[in-house]
């Protein structure tokens, strides 16, 4: 009896020991990055033009770290551009509550641009710390080098504004697997243009597309889902789901023409358009097409070029769902 209870009692100090060790690797020893380049980027009228329309129209990063008007359709920009304070909590399906960054000057001001640069594509910041994934640098880190290059010095022309953003607050055990979810970039370049389908992945891929409009589970993308819809964004009002953009012909946009796709994000950016007042009974969207609306022609069309040679996916969506209704 008493050697069943020493060995039990040796088990559990293993364990103990084992859990412990991992706890101080996670904590301590993660997040691993390679040291922040040591580069000078240049703010050439060229970058920070081709900047800033990836920051708006894009890459949107503009819709993140920006103030938003959510009492107004697809929730319009309305000022602190760049300042970051958008809040992301548990309600809309968050492992804590996050806060988009000020990524004016105010805050910047003491960085090197190597140091923007590892956190844009490799998701770790100044001071070494893992920056949650809600920030895309899995998919920045794939970009063209020089594209990055022109977002920050966009950045670096915005008008400092003072304000201080809460800390994140992440649950656990997610405050320390944050740690192990960067990744060092792999940069590509850009293909050619004329090339719409491989064009169009290179701009898929800049704008995230694939995050929202699949499904996901604990925050992980559900291998198989990717472009079919039905990822769920929670509202006061209730739930929104993403459509399905596959070149599915029954539940997806296999029938919509080039034309049509474009111009649905374009009317948008007609100079008359007005973004609709939301009541609090009202389901809103997280989608920011007046960003996207921004786009070049040439551009949406090489999206919906390489969206046609997505593998089809049937998901018939249920688009919104009012809180209290069950169907």
């Amino acid at each position: 009896m008493k050697r069943t209870t020493k060995v039990l009692l040796a088990i559990a100090v293993f364990i103990v020991a084992g859990v412990f060790s991992t706890w101080i690797y996670l904590a301590f020893y993660l997040p691993r990055a390679n040291p922040a380049p040591d580069i000078v980027i240049e703010a050439t009228p060229a970058r920070i033009t081709r900047g800033q329309y990836i920051a708006h129209h894009v890459a949107v990063c503009m819709d993140c770290h920006s103030t938003k008007d959510w009492s107004k359709f697809a929730g319009p920009l309305s000022g602190g551009l760049g300042a970051g304070g958008e809040r992301f909590g548990k309600e809309m399906g968050f492992p804590g509550t996050l806060y988009a960054p000020n990524i004016t000057p105010f805050k910047l001001a003491g960085w090197t641009d190597g140091e923007i640069l590892r956190a844009i594509t490799t998701g770790v910041n100044k001071d070494g710390k893992a920056l949650f994934p809600l920030m895309p640098y899995h998919h920045y880190g794939q970009m063209d080098q020089e594209d990055i290059y022109s977002i920050i010095a966009y950045i670096r022309t915005l008008r400092p504004i003072n304000n201080e953003v809460p800390e994140r607050v992440l649950d656990f055990p997610v405050s320390l697997l944050v740690n192990t979810m960067t990744a060092e970039a792999a940069f590509a370049p850009q293909p050619d243009t004329a090339n719409r389908i491989l064009y169009g992945k290179y701009l898929v891929n800049m704008s995230g597309c694939v995050d929202c409009h699949s499904q996901v589970e604990k925050g992980a993308l559900i291998a198989g889902t990717e472009y079919g819809g039905g990822r769920d964004f929670q509202q006061p009002a209730g739930i929104v789901r993403s459509p399905n953009i596959t070149p599915d012909h029954k539940t997806g946009i296999g029938g919509w023409s080039e034309q049509g796709f474009i111009q649905r994000f374009k009317q948008y950016a007609d100079s008359s358009y007005k973004s609709p007042v939301m009541t609090e009974q009202m389901i809103n969207t997280p989608m920011p097409w007046q960003m996207y609306a921004g786009m070049s022609e040439a551009d949406l069309q090489a999206i919906y070029q390489y969206l046609r040679t997505v593998e089809p996916i049937q998901n018939a969506v249920q688009r919104y769902q009012l809180t209290g209704d069950q169907k």
